[in-house]
């Protein structure tokens, strides 16, 4: 099959994709001591810079928004420093790379928490999910999550600000722009979907206030970096990681969708919920009409391969393909599509946590 779409050049913003292929964000549990990047960060992303855009994992805006242990931070002086050598590697190794934005809201526990605070959601409900923690002498394992406690109304200003901040922060690291990470059962996508938001005042309750404190980030992300294009914004309709779930979901993102079109980002990327291997029956026509909707760049992920991704875009319900898993254990997964190579199978047990094996020691082609 010819993959000529998805290897055609297109533009994002100011910047020239060389392919239409991303690498999707992909949390790996592998900045330690202090959720600080460092180089073998760097080097992960730069062996994986042949993506015509890369994604990077999720990295909490502040302390508050930790859900696993080992995860990348962006709101210290120290975590910058560390992704500014893995933008420079990846920059060096002529890739182009977005840093996630995330809070994970009520999918932690005071054992991630600053001073052993109970995690925080729009609605004081415990998730049905488990976190990853360290505890004091040193042991770590899955824990099942914390009931968080509602957040108070003037606390929301904050978490914009701690949005904007990480933001600011990812600039000075040198990455070439962000994705705010509204999906997967995190915190932005509590405050959207029914379930988890049970709230009674302005950020509860209908489908336009639901989305508010999604739209309050958006927009002061974007004043903070200056150019809406190097914005994007990640969202799962029909997704129930997390224990979240909303009870008409064609509302509520046809809403958040429809207001997004007037920010004009630069894309707006749809994860499909089936990356555990489920499947949600109606989310293809859901996805349709997404599209139709949206008046940018789209970007879907979930499951694809070279194929899918090319039929995608020629068909016009894409403009670029995310990959996740093949990109973990493919680091020239563009080099394999384009001659139809065999990829290398993904080893389960070294996804989280631990250092080379399973990260950097991949092999590529020859």
């Amino acid at each position: 099959m010819s993959l000529d779409h998805l290897f055609s050049p297109t533009q994002l913003g100011d910047l020239n994709l060389p392919n239409r292929l991303v690498m999707a964000p992909l949390t790996r549990q592998r900045s330690l001591p202090g959720n600080v990047p460092g180089e073998l960060n760097a080097r992960y992303y730069a062996q994986r810079a042949n993506a015509g855009l890369i994604i990077s994992e999720a990295s909490q805006v502040c302390p508050q928004g930790q859900g696993y242990a080992w995860t990348p931070g962006i709101h210290s002086a120290e975590q910058v420093a560390g992704w500014q050598q893995v933008t420079q590697a990846v920059h060096q190794a002529g890739g182009r790379i977005f840093l996630q934005l995330w809070h994970v809201g009520r999918i932690s526990h005071p054992l991630l928490q600053p001073g052993g605070a109970d995690p925080v959601a729009p609605s004081a409900i415990q998730a049905n999910a488990e976190c990853y923690v360290v505890e004091a002498d040193g042991s770590h394992h899955k824990a099942a999550t914390a009931k968080p406690r509602a957040l108070e109304l003037h606390e929301l200003p904050g978490i914009v600000a701690a949005y904007a901040q990480g933001t600011a922060n990812a600039i000075q690291a040198g990455f070439d722009g962000v994705e705010v990470h509204a999906a997967n059962g995190y915190l932005l996508d509590q405050f959207l979907c029914s379930n988890s938001n049970q709230r009674s005042d302005a950020y509860g309750g209908s489908v336009e206030n639901r989305a508010r404190l999604v739209l309050q980030v958006v927009d002061a992300v974007v004043a903070t970096v200056g150019d809406s294009r190097k914005v994007g914004i990640r969202i799962s309709p029909m997704g129930t990681f997390g224990d979240v779930h909303d009870a008409n979901p064609l509302e509520t993102f046809s809403y958040l969708v429809e207001q997004l079109n007037s920010r004009q980002l630069g894309y707006l990327h749809v994860n499909r919920p089936d990356w555990l291997g489920g499947t949600f029956e109606g989310y293809d026509a859901l996805l349709r009409k997404l599209r139709q909707l949206y008046q940018g760049t789209l970007i879907i992920a979930g499951g694809q391969t070279a194929e899918s991704g090319e039929q995608a875009i020629a068909e016009g319900l894409a403009d670029l393909v995310a990959y996740g898993r093949p990109y973990i254990a493919n680091p020239d997964l563009a080099a394999r599509f384009q001659i139809g190579a065999t990829l290398n199978p993904l080893n389960p047990a070294t996804l989280y946590g631990g250092g080379a094996e399973g990260y950097t020691d991949y092999p590529a082609l020859g």
